[in-house]
């Protein structure tokens, strides 16, 4: 069993979420859209859409609220990717504002004084785990190409929040008392009350060392953030970190630079799909579970069929085991992406799932073009947040974003946590006398498994815009949110809050308080390994039904999905999970 199973015990606090009723938008695609974890973010991206501000300045807006509502789970100390469609050309552009390592960072890494890899929970505090965030560089990236209004007035929504305060929600409450052991001092006395509790929820929480920071950044531009006394700060927290000290320079900083990447795109039955290449391994693991699933008949099974939910648990096996093996960042390890999603290849893969019975042996194929690598898999802790915006031409934005765990690496700079996501490197560089793809080399972005995916329909017109949240188990997330919805015709908002059979390795996890429950006998009699517990999961998604928009936010969250004019998505909350923090 991985890691991540290892920390599943930790979501078993969840209460049982209130129930509301959910009222259907009567969207019109001239009218923008905005779906988002938290309401106070979305509607940060609703005020720029209103200016007429495009789908990329809204996700800006919106990514820069969630920081200040949702600091547990993103913010400009972390990383993020983008894939956008531009109405106007119809052509479709990912951005890639993954951190990266410090030039210093070497094959010991996670190593401890004993010679030996370091335990994950061990080094996630402190400052050897904090990448160089790369959220401002690629949200500048992006509005340099897709940005229609100012840069600075994309911060103002954001700087009112933590200038003025916000009211602590329930999700962030638990945050705090459940994750927030391992938090540095001016995190402590921002998040605590004084009789050492959680602060309460509903209190009103102001940032003003955010809201300057913010404002200097919209003011000065990203090198406010990435030079100067902001990065010195940065430089010195985390070298000075009385736990894992770093090595991380001021060039470090400087030299950043997010990246337009190539999207990777496939077909699933009359879909395009889209998504994100790598250093994130969502696109491709997302494409390869739908396309070894192409040869069934998923809809004819159907939602309820246990025979269906296995067979995604089966490709989902195999795609994760590719992921593991070959994907990596491309800027120093060869990744095949193309073999990786030959046709050919898949039918192979796909050849190897049965309806009747589960694979014995899971392993990595060889895709064409494949190096000889070899790869010890690593631990996603779920976090993480995602976000759609549409703006009212039509362009859609779909972004995740992340610190990586709950308050990443425990250490703040300016009212804003600092990330851990060198922890998703593997620690062993080596395995079987080869190499492993995701091993920590400086400068170097860890391979992620963030799924920001946008779906054509046979149209040629986008479909479905979707993306997750929740470490490694983002990926399958996505995939059966869109099996849902392609083949058992669902609405979105259904689909994402349809429980989860996550399967990375040979068992299986059946959410907890799902649909689920009643099928695991079923399951195990088609020899699958599988239990139930709780799942931290949380998506969102637009979709476009009969030239409409409608919004989609996870029954898990706090999330909702708010139209340009104010109109509200209100979700139904029925499911007993823990959302990821």
């Amino acid at each position: 069993m991985n890691k991540l199973l290892l920390a599943f015990p930790l979501l078993l606090l969840a209460p049982v979420v209130a129930e509301a009723k959910r009222t259907p938008p009567k969207a019109a695609t001239s009218l923008g859209m905005i779906s988002a974890a938290d309401p106070r973010a979305a509607a940060a991206g609703v005020e720029i859409l209103r200016k007429g501000g495009s789908a990329t300045d809204a996700a800006i807006a919106t990514m820069l609220a969630l920081n200040v509502v949702e600091p547990q789970s993103s913010g400009i100390g972390g990383g993020s990717f983008m894939v956008y469609h531009d109405a106007a050309t119809g052509k479709l552009a990912s951005f890639d504002g993954r951190e990266q390592a410090p030039a210093a960072a070497d094959a010991q890494w996670f190593y401890g004084a004993d010679g030996k890899p370091l335990p994950v929970f061990t080094a996630i505090p402190g400052g050897r785990s904090v990448g160089v965030p790369g959220n401002i560089r690629m949200m500048a990236l992006a509005h340099q190409r897709y940005g229609k209004l100012p840069w600075a007035s994309l911060f103002g929504p954001a700087i009112k929040l933590a200038r003025d305060g916000f009211a602590v929600s329930p999700r962030l409450h638990g945050g705090i008392g459940n994750y927030g052991n391992h938090i540095d001092p001016w995190a402590k006395a921002h998040f605590f009350a004084s009789d050492g509790k959680a602060v309460a929820t509903g209190t009103i929480l102001k940032n003003p060392e955010q809201a300057a920071l913010f404002t200097a950044i919209a003011t000065k531009g990203p090198n406010a953030f990435y030079t100067g006394p902001v990065a010195a700060k940065i430089v010195a927290t985390v070298n000075g970190a009385s736990k894992n000290p770093s090595k991380m320079t001021l060039a470090d900083l400087a030299n950043y630079r997010a990246k337009e990447r190539a999207p990777v795109c496939g077909t699933y039955r009359v879909y395009k799909i889209c998504g994100m290449g790598p250093p994130s391994s969502g696109g491709i693991a997302v494409l390869m579970i739908l396309k070894q699933l192409e040869r069934f008949d998923m809809a004819a099974l159907g939602k309820d069929s246990p025979v269906a939910w296995h067979l995604f648990a089966e490709s989902s096996r195999l795609a994760y085991a590719d992921r593991d093996l070959y994907l990596g960042d491309p800027d120093h390890v060869t990744v095949p992406v193309k073999g990786l999603l030959d046709p050919t290849y898949l039918a192979a893969r796909s050849a190897l799932i049965s309806p009747e019975r589960s694979i014995t042996a899971i392993a990595a194929g060889t895709p064409p073009g494949a190096p000889p690598r070899v790869a010890a898999p690593n631990a996603d802790v779920p976090g993480t947040t995602d976000l759609v915006a549409v703006d009212r031409r039509g362009n859609v934005a779909e972004v995740t974003t992340t610190i990586e765990s709950s308050f990443g690496s425990g250490l703040s700079v300016e009212g804003t946590m600092l990330n851990n996501q060198l922890t998703d490197f593997d620690f062993v560089p080596a395995k079987g006398g080869y190499l492993v793809a995701n091993r920590v080399q400086g400068g170097k972005r860890p391979r992620s498994s963030m799924s920001p995916t946008i779906v054509y329909g046979p149209d040629g017109k986008v479909r479905i815009a979707i993306g997750a949240a929740g470490g490694s188990t983002i990926i399958a997330q996505v995939a059966k949110a869109l099996v849902a919805v392609l083949d058992w015709k669902m609405p979105a908002q259904d689909a994402i809050g349809l429980g989860l059979l996550y399967a990375p390795q040979r068992n299986a996890i059946a959410e907890k308080g799902t649909q689920l429950d009643a099928m695991v006998p079923a399951l195990q009699a088609l020899g699958e390994q599988v239990f139930s517990a709780p799942l931290g999961l949380k998506a969102n998604a637009i979709e476009r039904v009969n030239g409409q928009w409608i919004g989609a936010a996870d029954p898990r969250s706090e999330g909702v999905a708010i139209r340009e004019d104010g109109q509200t998505t209100q979700i139904v909350r029925q499911i007993a999970v823990r959302p990821p923090e």
